[in-house]
């Protein structure tokens, strides 16, 4: 079963999902991993009911944290902003489907850290255990 997930990760990596940017955008964050110096911003484009629309990912790093970004990409579209604030660092280790080490888990958890950022319109906390 880790096969397929290691599979799963690269395809992600090496065909990221929504990478690029938006025309219009409602909220965005940037910021990096400090220990590796990965980046990535987050654009997201809200409806008028306060979902998310569209939502598109910049940035470089490893595979981990490309893939896990492009993953929370798809599994938000759709959801109320304030959801997307919820999200947990359980989430991201489910998209992901395998045991990430101590030392990669800021890189899996970038991702949604700058998502927490747009979605909270300030500069979120690593997620519990990514500290």
């Amino acid at each position: 079963m880790d096969d397929f997930y290691k599979e799963y990760i690269l395809d992600h990596y090496r065909n990221p999902r929504n990478f690029g940017h938006l025309e219009k955008v409602d909220a965005s964050a940037e910021d990096l991993n400090p220990l590796c110096g990965d980046t990535i911003k987050m654009e997201l484009a809200l409806d008028d009911d306060g979902r998310v629309r569209d939502v598109k990912f910049s940035g470089k790093g490893c595979a981990i944290s490309q893939a896990s970004a492009s993953m929370l990409t798809e599994s938000i579209k759709g959801m109320r902003l304030e959801d997307v604030a919820r999200l947990s660092q359980e989430a991201v280790l489910e998209n992901v489907g395998i045991g990430i080490s101590p030392t990669r888990m800021k890189c899996a958890m970038l991702g949604l850290k700058v998502l927490k950022s747009a979605a909270l319109g300030e500069m979120a906390s690593w997620p519990d255990e990514a500290r």
